[in-house]
């Protein structure tokens, strides 16, 4: 399985992994699965980090790197992909992790209970 992990899904396995469903710390544990963090996901925690409403790891690659996740580039592609999108969700970093998630074929893992109205595997957190 592959997976694209939500901002708040980083976080949280980062800092306090017990805050996350049994089932999703599993898959993001089980070293059989393939586990992505997005640069949109990188842009978010780096903005909101500038305006102090989030802390976060100083150095998110070499965490990233220290739990094997992968970085997912943003293309052109991807971006485009969001005006395919229907309007359930108005926040522009989900919206684009999910045009990720579906052009890539990765299940995106989140507690937002908005991404299960689009057509993207999702796994709770």
């Amino acid at each position: 399985m592959t997976l694209l992990l939500d901002t708040h899904v980083l976080l949280w396995w980062l800092d306090e992994p017990r805050i996350l469903a049994k089932e999703a710390r599993k898959a993001i544990g089980d070293g059989k699965n393939t586990v992505y963090v997005s640069a949109v996901v990188a842009w978010e925690i780096t903005i909101k980090r500038a305006l102090g409403k989030l802390d976060a790891p100083d150095d998110l690659e070499a965490a990233m790197a220290a739990n094997r996740f992968l970085p997912l580039s943003l293309t052109v592609k991807h971006a485009l992909a969001v005006a395919r999108l229907p309007d359930h969700h108005r926040d522009p970093f989900d919206r684009l992790l999910i045009a990720q998630a579906r052009h890539e074929g990765f299940k995106i893992v989140s507690r937002d209970p908005i991404i299960a109205h689009y057509d993207v595997p999702c796994l709770v957190a």
